[in-house]
């Protein structure tokens, strides 16, 4: 029955979206909007719901299941264990484009600390210790503005022809997720996308948006640096080789390969944010273990500074008369990259909708493996939306206020009504802009 009047309300739709003929977003996006008020209660439970029990990268089994029940409702054909735990939603409605829309299911291993009457308290196992889960970095907004723009095009569904292709990614946050379901055929077993559409929440107002042409977000590697030294008496460190002092060396000099050897207008970042060495403060260890992230926007920086990384290590070691270090760099997402075309056919859409509330920003420095989709030939676009009351980004902007709590940030807190709503319409916008420019032949 919490079908029944949604549906009443996407009926009005159809007056907006005539076939053939120039979209009438301004009421499109009206109709839209009433479509998501309608059925709002239930899309607020499941975002509340899948909020206070986050999954981290591929154990989201209950996460998959509670969207995959949602889009059968809906009358979507679902396989799961896609990729482990993802899924794939597919709606044909006649001869037509192949439209991808991308949703993440994980969360993060970190403690929760919104206060929030849904806030989450899960616990799991992750590296071998039992961490808190949250869903600090908004992708269960992202679920729920996912599940309401597949009802909501349905919904529309004698206005365009072709198939919606709706995914469900597991473990985007450890970007491995979107590889684990290419690897399993996702793009074989399944239509390969003519269009693809993913969108992200952040610490900006609710009701705008932001979007890129071309580069949208960066490259990521992960690096390990193991140095080894001789361990000893923290008395007399001459007896010792002390890879302690190594590691702080190495994470203060291989800040020079970013301000000395690579392009000072090109961007890239070395940061070392977990380091591991001895047990008590009176005894020096024999090796000193560092994790860190590297982000570049362009290969020939990203090559630039693996080269630098390595060099600077092995030379921190040399100095020290220790034994070479062990280094990894371990290839993690491409830089998300925006298609031209399929940002122009969206942009022309979503500035009528949104007017200055959207606007084209620099690339991104968090990486993202959507990448992976574009890198296997899907024409793609990106985007953002924001998550807090207006007035309280505008005191952050302006000065008279603190910034807000961003992804990642155990405080981070999204509004929810005004967040998936904004969602809900600009995604479902952006993929009536692709379907309709197909269909015109454009």
């Amino acid at each position: 029955m919490r079908f029944v009047a949604p549906l009443l309300a996407a009926a009005s739709l159809a007056l907006a979206l005539p076939a053939h003929a120039e979209l009438d977003v301004p009421a499109l996006k009206s109709a839209i909007e009433a479509s998501v008020d309608s059925d709002y209660d239930h899309l607020d439970a499941l975002y509340k719901d899948i909020h206070a029990h986050p999954e981290i990268a591929f154990q989201e089994v209950k996460t998959a299941a509670k969207l995959a029940a949602e889009m059968r409702a809906l009358g979507f054909e679902v396989t799961e264990h896609v990729g482990i735990t993802g899924l794939v939603a597919i709606y044909k409605n006649g001869s037509g484009p192949t439209i991808m829309v991308r949703t993440e299911l994980d969360a993060l291993p970190m403690e929760e600390k919104t206060g929030l009457p849904y806030a989450s308290r899960e616990k799991t196992v992750w590296e071998g210790r039992e961490t808190f889960v949250a869903h600090s970095c908004g992708h269960d907004i992202h679920m729920a503005s996912w599940v309401g723009t597949a009802k909501t095009l349905v919904g529309m569904k004698d206005k365009w022809q072709g198939t919606l292709m709706f995914i469900a990614q597991p473990a985007e946050e450890t970007v491995s997720g979107a590889r684990a379901m290419l690897a399993q055929g996702l793009f074989t077993r399944f239509p390969k996308p003519d269009v693809g559409f993913a969108l992200h929440d952040g610490a900006g107002a609710y009701g705008t948006l932001a979007y890129r042409v071309g580069i949208g977000s960066s490259a990521s590697d992960g690096l390990t640096v193991k140095f080894k030294g001789r361990g000893g008496h923290g008395a007399v460190p001459q007896a010792t080789i002390d890879p302690v002092m190594m590691a702080a060396r190495f994470i203060v000099d291989v800040q020079s390969v970013i301000s000395r050897e690579k392009d000072p207008t090109e961007f890239g970042v070395v940061s070392i944010g977990s380091i591991h060495a001895g047990t008590v403060g009176n005894i020096i260890p024999d090796e000193a273990v560092m994790y860190g992230t590297i982000r570049t926007f362009k290969p020939n920086v990203r090559a630039r500074m693996h080269e630098g990384i390595l060099r600077t290590a092995k030379a921190v070691a040399a100095m020290a008369g220790a034994p070479e270090p062990e280094v990894q760099i371990a290839e993690g997402a491409k830089a998300v990259i925006n298609d031209p075309d399929v940002v122009a056919t969206a942009e022309k859409v979503l500035k009528a909708a949104y007017g200055d509330k959207i606007r084209q920003t620099p690339p991104g420095t968090p990486s993202e493996d959507y990448s992976e989709f574009v890198a296997a030939g899907v024409p793609s676009m990106f985007f953002n939306i924001g998550v807090y009351e207006p007035e309280r980004v505008r005191a952050w902007m302006d000065g008279t206020g603190p910034a807000p709590p961003s992804n990642h940030s155990p405080q981070f807190a999204p509004v929810p009504k005004p967040t998936i709503t904004t969602g809900v319409t600009a995604m479902t916008l952006a993929v009536l802009s692709a379907f309709d420019q197909r269909a015109k032949g454009q």
